[in-house]
């Protein structure tokens, strides 16, 4: 049996169950939800896993969700509860009764709180916790988060990193699903051929009332051959020809399956023409790599590839990190049209503090890759944290004042690629 690589996302669930009634663990449906649900459930002593995917369970539930609500010992472990609004509201009605924290351990492969009945049933009660594919940091077992690093105005001194596309490429092809991270390259596009159909068949039918539901995986690979470029929906909407409408619905749809990402646009409030509208990203990389067609060879020979691939995997690494980081951050972008400056990644702090992050996929950095951070940087004098442009060469380089060059390995804490763990 091969080793179960730990969550980052654990300890937060079981802090959170410490002082909160309800705990509601989201993410993609295969991302290990259920694996890490079963591990707390044994650690706890608690029932479960109940699954809703089994139609015998689901039954049960519509018949009667406040009586099967009540028939659970407690502490108990519910899998896939976005398959039944009713039992949420019912577990609303039960922890209103009783007060006392960890009661229920939930997890959705929806996110099932842009249903305004459910998120206003959850308000107050519910500790949310994000679950991702594997980030690279899990893989290798790492404490180290980058996030927290630049926060705290520095950068981690790595040297002997690999050099070049052999930095990034084979991670970034394997992607983090559980299922798919350990498979040959021709079974892995098997394993997402029967993922895509599988997402859309059940957990967005589920959803919606989709009435073009072939143009959702026609829209998926639109959107993957656009990857961390500008969400422009009316484009897509001339190439699918459906509606811009259409083309929003069905993206939101994509986001509600953890499948794709939208990232903000950030407003620094210094250029005349600053972009307000969202990136878009594939949430793996190893899906993006299979929905443009890349495998590890041409992936490190096409250099339109390899750019569009290292952006989409250092971003949804941020991502990852993001959310078991001691800071509280959001992650934007940043777009001046009049000066031409663009930041792949500006993260915010509750208390206005300020990183910045961009991908280049070489080993080598020029002052042009992080003039619109310095600018930055000088517009927001002590707000101003840390920037970094992370590259594909072997050591972190000072390049200015509290901005440094480091190599895409500092996402992971280490440096020696043969310490990558299988």
């Amino acid at each position: 049996m091969a080793e179960l690589i730990p969550r980052h996302a654990r300890t937060m669930i079981e802090e959170a169950l410490a002082d909160t009634r309800v705990v509601l663990l989201l993410g993609a449906r295969q991302v290990g939800k259920s694996t890490l649900a079963t591990e707390i459930a044994a650690y706890l002593g608690a029932a479960g896993p109940i699954t809703l995917d089994d139609a015998t369970t689901r039954a049960a539930v519509d018949a009667d969700p406040s009586g099967f609500v009540a028939s659970l010992q407690r502490p108990v472990v519910l899998d896939e509860v976005q398959r039944s609004e009713q039992l949420l509201l019912a577990i609303k009605e039960a922890v209103d009764k009783d007060t006392s924290p960890g009661q229920f351990l939930l997890t959705g492969s929806a996110n099932i709180l842009t249903a305004p009945k459910i998120h206003d049933a959850l308000t107050g009660r519910t500790e949310i916790v994000g679950l991702w594919p594997f980030s690279q940091s899990e893989i290798e077992r790492s404490g180290a988060n980058l996030v927290d690093r630049l926060f705290k105005g520095s950068a981690p001194p790595i040297t002997g990193a690999a050099v070049g596309r052999d930095a990034f490429v084979e991670r970034a092809i394997r992607g983090g699903y559980p299922e798919a991270y350990g498979r040959p390259q021709r079974r892995r596009e098997r394993w997402f051929e029967s993922y895509i159909e599988s997402v859309i068949t059940r957990d967005i039918r589920d959803l919606a009332d989709v009435r073009r539901v072939d143009a959702i995986p026609s829209l998926l690979r639109l959107i993957a051959a656009q990857a961390a470029n500008l969400f422009k929906a009316e484009t897509m909407s001339n190439d699918l020809n459906i509606s811009t409408k259409t083309v929003q619905s069905y993206t939101e749809l994509l986001e509600t399956v953890y499948l794709v990402r939208r990232i903000k646009a950030w407003r620094a409030k210094i250029g005349k023409r600053e972009v307000t509208t969202p990136k878009i990203y594939v949430v793996d990389s190893g899906l993006l790599a299979y929905l443009v067609g890349a495998d590890q060879r041409r992936a490190a020979k096409d250099d339109q590839v390899a750019g569009k691939l290292f952006e989409n995997f250092v971003a949804m690494e941020i991502v990852r990190l993001l959310d078991w980081a001691e800071t509280s951050a959001a992650q934007y972008h940043y777009r001046d049209r009049s000066s031409g400056d663009e930041i792949d990644i500006v993260l915010e702090s509750r208390a206005g503090e300020i990183v910045c992050l961009e991908c280049k996929a070489a080993a080598t950095v020029r002052h042009e890759d992080y003039r619109a951070i310095a600018k930055l940087r000088d517009a927001r004098g002590e707000q101003f944290v840390a920037g970094v442009v992370v590259y594909t060469g072997t050591e972190t380089k000072a390049l200015t004042e509290k901005i440094w060059a480091v190599p895409v390995s500092a996402l992971w804490g280490v440096a020696d690629p043969s310490a990558r763990r299988s």
